[in-house]
């Protein structure tokens, strides 16, 4: 049996928590799910991508003095245990199944590059569009580390793909006048992607880059 003396503390402590409600802390939002990045970024139309590079400076590539792939932190966590690496490998496949750790260990890969299929993870190589190098050589030599750093884990621009490993080591942190993916169809895709991650980061060009990317922008039409 609840004596009136309870009935009285368990009031007035109810009472102290309704007052103190308005300054205790909200309940912090969850990281955002995997929902949050299912479609690869669609790059924009050719012509706005002409556009956008004729908005480019053109000019010699940069010094590497200074550079390393740890000025661009990247494969950062993105929620729970999912970095960059596994949310474009989960967005990018074909019935990937994910283990306690986010790791995918199973699905199929299509590599845009060279029209390759891949049936392993292991297989799969996350590319930057712009490779970190070249962002170096154009711009990001002048970037704080946190800039740097949402380059290089961008999911919201199409500057992350899933291609295989052996398209990604021999595209290297080459810009497209000295490598371009042997797997022609994909030209109009990488040319607007590759100008548009120039264009909002602001980096520049060289003469014959943009050349090249103009002549595979042809490949749209």
């Amino acid at each position: 049996m609840i004596t009136s003396r309870a009935r009285r503390r368990v009031a007035a402590v109810l009472g102290l928590a309704a007052a103190l409600a308005p300054f205790v802390a909200a309940p912090a939002v969850s990281a955002p799910s995997a929902a949050s990045h299912r479609v690869t970024p669609e790059p924009p139309a050719a012509d706005a991508v002409r556009a956008e590079l004729d908005g480019l400076k053109v000019e010699p590539p940069h010094s590497m003095s200074g550079y390393s792939r740890a000025r661009f932190p990247h494969w950062i966590k993105q929620y729970g245990e999912c970095d960059t690496r596994e949310v474009v490998l989960s967005r990018d496949g074909s019935g990937v199944t994910q283990d306690s750790m986010c790791r995918a260990v199973a699905g199929i890969w299509y590599s845009p590059y060279d029209d390759k299929t891949l049936d392993s993870a292991s297989k799969v190589d996350i590319d930057h569009m712009v490779p970190l190098a070249n962002a170096w050589r154009s711009g990001a030599d002048n970037w704080a580390t946190d800039r740097r750093k949402a380059f290089a884990n961008d999911l919201d621009n199409a500057q992350l793909y899933a291609v295989s490993a052996s398209s990604n080591r021999s595209k290297g942190d080459q810009s497209p006048d000295q490598w371009s993916p042997p797997n022609q169809d994909f030209w109009c895709v990488y040319s607007r992607s590759w100008g548009h991650i120039k264009s909002v980061y602001g980096l520049s060009v060289t003469q014959p880059e943009k050349d090249k990317l103009v002549a595979m922008l042809d490949t749209c039409d």
